[in-house]
C-alpha cells in the first residue's frame, strides 16, 4: 500500500511541476509580478499557466507550500485531507485536459475540412476519411487514457476515505 501511495504522490508532484505560477502584487497604483509570494503589505493574485490555460485567483491568504515528496523523504506523514486534496486536484486537471483535447480535436477537424475544401475533394474522398479517422482515434485514445486514470484515482479516494486512522499513511 505504501509503495502504491508513493507512486501516486510522485506522479502528482510531477504533474504539479508543470504548472507555472506567478504572483501579481498590487499596492495602490503599483503592480508588480513576482515568482514568489508577495510581501505582506501588498494585495496578491495568483496567476497559473498550465496546458495553455491561464487562471488568476485572488489569493491574499498566504500559502505555506509543503512538497509531498519532501515530506515523504523526511519520513513525515501526509494527512488524509491533504492526500484527498491532491487526488481531487489531479482529477480536476485530467478533466480539464479532456476538455482541452476536445478543443484541439475540433480545431484539427476544421483544419482538415479547410484542406479538403481548397483541394476541391468531396467529403466522400477516402483520404479525407482516413485522416478524419486518425484524428478521431488519436483524441479518443488520449481521452480514454485520462478517463482510466480518473477511475483509478477515484478508487484510491474511496479507499482512503474508507480507512479509519486518518493520522498516518506513510509510516510503513
Amino acid at each position: 500500500m505504501a509503495k502504491r501511495l508513493l507512486f501516486i504522490l510522485l506522479a502528482l508532484s510531477a504533474f504539479s511541476a508543470q504548472a507555472n505560477t506567478i504572483y501579481k502584487c498590487m499596492k495602490e497604483d503599483k503592480v508588480v509580478f513576482s515568482q514568489t509570494v508577495c510581501p505582506q503589505e501588498f494585495r496578491q493574485h495568483k496567476i497559473e499557466y498550465q496546458l495553455g490555460i491561464t487562471t488568476e485567483i485572488d489569493s491574499d491568504k498566504r500559502e505555506i507550500k509543503e512538497d509531498p515528496l519532501k515530506a515523504l523523504l523526511n519520513k513525515q506523514t501526509i494527512s488524509k485531507e491533504k492526500l484527498l486534496q491532491l487526488l481531487d486536484g489531479e482529477i480536476y486537471r485530467l478533466k480539464q485536459e479532456n476538455s482541452y483535447f476536445e478543443i484541439l480535436r475540433a480545431s484539427e477537424i476544421q483544419k482538415l475540412d479547410r484542406k479538403r475544401y481548397w483541394q476541391t475533394k468531396p467529403k466522400e474522398d477516402p483520404s479525407y476519411g482516413l485522416e478524419l479517422q486518425e484524428i478521431t482515434d488519436r483524441f479518443n485514445d488520449l481521452t480514454k487514457n485520462n478517463i482510466n486514470v480518473i477511475r483509478v484515482l477515484n478508487q484510491h479516494k474511496m479507499k482512503i476515505s474508507a480507512e479509519t486512522p486518518p493520522d498516518e499513511y506513510m509510516s510503513n
